[in-house]
């Protein structure tokens, strides 16, 4: 029965791989098998699950913190914030590099769909930053590496899902990644600051006309409110909300869906087709998320009914392995799934197997969480299989190879290495 566990979560990898849909493959294929070799009765526990899944207030937030994310970027605000953001940082060499990364992070605090944020920076920034002279690998590597900070700053929807599958606290995992996420940040603008004065060449700053024109407004105080004051005042409510225990990530989702609905209306960017386009892709997101979650259950449901939770406990305990050994090998499997699978399935599929285990060795849940965000965002970043890459490949200028899009994000997954190396050997650093 333990082989048969195995063979199912083979078979379901196998099949994914190919491109068959994952809620699908996830959910039939687990039922097969549990009508061939499991007892029809054990079916009685799966609609209380269904149902207490659909019912999780916790997941509630999923869709809220998309329509917010959606709403911002549609909108036009996203682009507003980061063409004021460049010219605030005109003047420096990398200065529009260093927006892209503080545009990004703020993206990033508000939706936390990788794809999304990627190609919404790769549309509107791109093109821009090889206007001013930028090499294509700056500028790639910038956007590439700025899209996936969605991964673990918070409010996260990874972080989300990962508490609910871990049965950790969202608001501690929040208040864990805020740290790690503000610190990768920086990191990303010292290179950014290094590279640009190592090589002026390749990111030369915005000629000194634009930047007097810009000064020159009347209106640059309101432009620079309205375009970044503000929508820096709604996610720091939405996020602080949280950390400081006044809202629950729920009841603070709902309260930045309401807001960037105002924002936007306050700047005259909202009307009914902006209103209907971010309903329908929210509808979309959240629907393909809680029907990998439902087919995830299926197989979580069969994997262990099977005896395949029990076999791995014995086989890594009849292996003597450490806590970090094993923890270790759970983030290169993670890393190379990342390679061909998104988050969301990685998530359901890995993680439910490997945190009994993690208790078992009790490891701190929080600070695995966060490392395996980490590593996520990293897998997404990591030539030649980088979702991220493929992302911003799809939408950049034809002159820009993909060679240059991977010579670009190198340093940037250097960065990613060494700082989850920091966190996994000194975890003392973030307060574990």
């Amino acid at each position: 029965m333990e082989i048969l566990a195995l063979i199912l979560f083979i078979s379901v990898f196998l099949l994914m791989l190919y491109g068959f849909p994952v809620a699908f493959t996830l959910g039939g294929l687990s039922i097969l098998y549990a009508v061939c070799f499991m007892d029809l009765s054990s079916f009685s526990a799966l609609p209380p699950r269904f149902l207490g899944i659909m019912s999780n207030y916790v997941l509630l937030a999923v869709p809220l913190f998309v329509f917010m994310g959606i709403m911002l970027e549609r909108s036009g605000i996203a682009e507003q914030m980061l063409k004021t953001m460049g010219l605030l940082f005109g003047r420096l060499k990398g200065g529009m590099a260093i927006a892209v990364v503080i545009v990004g992070a703020l993206l990033a605090a508000s939706t936390g769909i990788v794809g999304a944020t990627v190609v919404t920076m790769g549309l509107i920034s791109l093109p821009t930053m090889l206007k001013q002279g930028y090499s294509p690998s700056l500028a790639t590597g910038t956007i590439a590496a700025s899209g996936t900070l969605g991964q673990i700053i918070p409010p996260s929807i990874v972080l989300i899902l990962l508490a609910s599958v871990m049965n950790v606290p969202v608001g501690d995992l929040f208040k864990a990644a805020l740290l790690p996420g503000l610190l990768l940040v920086g990191f990303y603008i010292m290179y950014i600051l290094f590279k640009s004065n190592f090589d002026s060449t390749s990111a030369p700053p915005v000629d000194k006309d634009t930047i007097q024109a810009f000064w020159s407004d009347k209106q640059v105080g309101l432009n620079i409110i309205k375009s970044f004051l503000f929508p820096f005042a709604l996610i720091f409510l939405v996020l602080g909300s949280i950390i400081a225990g006044i809202a629950t990530p729920t009841e603070a989702a709902g309260v930045g869906a309401i807001g960037a609905i105002l924002l936007s209306a306050g700047m005259k960017k909202v009307n009914f087709k902006v209103l209907r386009e971010v309903s329908v892709e929210t509808m979309k997101l959240t629907s393909m998320i809680f029907f990998i979650l439902l087919g995830a259950t299926c197989f979580s449901f069969v994997f262990r009914g099977l005896g395949g939770d029990e076999f791995l406990v014995s086989a890594i305990q009849s292996a003597d392995l450490s806590s970090i050994q094993f923890l270790l090998i759970v983030m290169l499997i993670m890393f190379i799934s990342g390679f061909f699978i998104d988050f969301i399935e990685i998530i359901f599929i890995l993680v439910p197997i490997v945190t009994p285990i993690f208790i078992q060795y009790e490891i701190n849940l929080i600070w695995v969480g966060i490392l395996i965000a980490l590593n996520l965002q990293t897998s997404f970043l990591t030539p030649p299989f980088g979702f991220a890459l493929f992302y911003l490949k799809g939408v950049a200028p034809k002159s820009v190879q993909t060679q240059s899009i991977y010579k670009g994000i190198v340093p940037f997954v250097a960065i990613q290495i060494l700082f989850i190396l920091l966190i996994l050997f000194f975890p003392n650093m973030i307060g574990f």
